[in-house]
């Protein structure tokens, strides 16, 4: 007899964003690569969601709901299924149909995960209508989840405050995505995206718990005359961000702000920083950070319990004021034995990160409940 576990895939979700997009293949693809014997893999996707071209490879099928994605979301916030059925359910987020079911007789069980506490923490960084969505697939996952799974132990702490969820709450840190790696053609897509060579690099957007502010009044203090790249700026807030700089004392010709890139272009540019600038402090999964330490960028990050959770001594880090972290950022750049230093261990620290032990976990968990 299989077993097969069905993973949620919808794009369109609220609040899913394209890293939870990309983590949502990654960990599907991982948990057919790593499935036990007797197992299998299949996708659950909205009427107008994705074909399964754009999935996993190696998933055993796909379950269209009758549904599209808004209609889904809405039902599941109202309690209802909305055609997905029943059986194992695994959600890369909160999207998924969290509804009362017997896991110890019909060996139903429903996992859900949730990468970050925005919509309680920093509510008007997200539309109105993401942040209420969150908190009502929260209050009903503490009733009919199995697990919510978390990517750190400091979120994990943070969840427990907001959702009777007990011993509910499972630790499975993300990684970056497999194809993440510095491509052979990395100065002409540098030259492409209209970036200098020699940088600092940094990630976000205008949202306040992303402190560009900080970081680039850190810039400043160090007393380094160094470009400052800014990745992942929705369209439309590059003006505001140059303000940011500008207020923070960063001249407009060292700044070079671009939108999302894909993970080829990504890499590129990650490759061509001399550090990469982490100064938000949330529990949110840090995910740039992440791809940073895979790449062996040397980084400098505020002091946080993420941070210090998941890079360990893989990264310099400081007090999240804009003061410290420059002067940090400054004795990083003091010598290129400080760089290769900080870039040697970087590297070895994101190889504790990968999808393959991600999904091995995943496994584990659905086997434990």
């Amino acid at each position: 007899m299989t077993t097969t576990l069905r993973v949620v895939f919808d794009p369109s979700a609220p609040g899913v964003g394209p890293d939870v997009v990309g983590a949502s293949r990654e960990l599907a693809a991982a948990l057919v690569t790593t499935a036990p014997n007797g197992c299998d893999v299949r996708a659950i996707v909205p009427s107008d969601g994705a074909d399964e071209s754009l999935l996993a490879d190696g998933l055993t099928g796909l379950d269209r709901l009758p549904v599209g994605s808004a209609a889904a979301t809405a039902l599941w916030r109202r309690g209802l299924r909305a055609g997905a059925g029943d059986g194992l359910i695994h959600s890369a987020s909160l999207a998924a149909p969290l509804v009362k079911h017997d896991r110890v007789h019909d060996h139903d069980q429903t996992v859900v995960t949730l990468w970050d506490t925005r919509a309680w923490d920093a509510p008007d960084d997200l539309p109105r209508a993401d942040a209420a969505w969150a908190r009502a697939m929260l209050r009903r996952a503490a009733r009919h989840a199995d697990a919510v799974v978390v990517p750190t132990h400091e979120l994990a702490r943070r969840v427990a405050d907001l959702a009777p969820l007990g011993d509910r709450i499972r630790v499975i840190a993300g990684a970056p995505a497999t194809a993440l790696r510095v491509p052979s053609d990395e100065v002409g897509r540098r030259r492409a995206a209209g970036v200098p060579e020699g940088y600092v690099l940094m990630a976000g957007s205008l949202a306040a718990s992303d402190r560009l502010r900080t970081g680039f009044d850190a810039v400043a203090r160090s007393g380094r005359d160094t470009a400052v790249v800014v990745i992942d700026a929705p369209d439309g807030e590059e003006p505001a961000i140059a303000e940011l700089a500008a207020a923070a004392g960063l001249p407009e010709r060292r700044l070079h702000v671009r939108g999302r890139l894909d993970v080829f272009d990504r890499a590129a540019v990650l490759a061509g920083a001399v550090a990469f600038l982490a100064p938000s402090d949330t529990t949110s999964f840090p995910w740039r950070t992440l791809d940073a330490l895979r790449l062996g960028v040397p980084i400098v990050a505020a002091d946080s319990a993420t941070h210090r959770e998941l890079l360990l001594d893989g990264a310099a880090l400081a007090p999240g004021d804009g003061e410290s972290l420059g002067v940090e950022l400054a004795a990083t750049l003091a010598s290129t034995a400080a760089v290769d230093r900080l870039a040697v261990l970087a590297a070895d620290r994101g190889r504790a990160f990968t999808w393959m032990g991600a999904a091995e976990r995943v496994w584990q968990l659905h086997a434990e409940l």
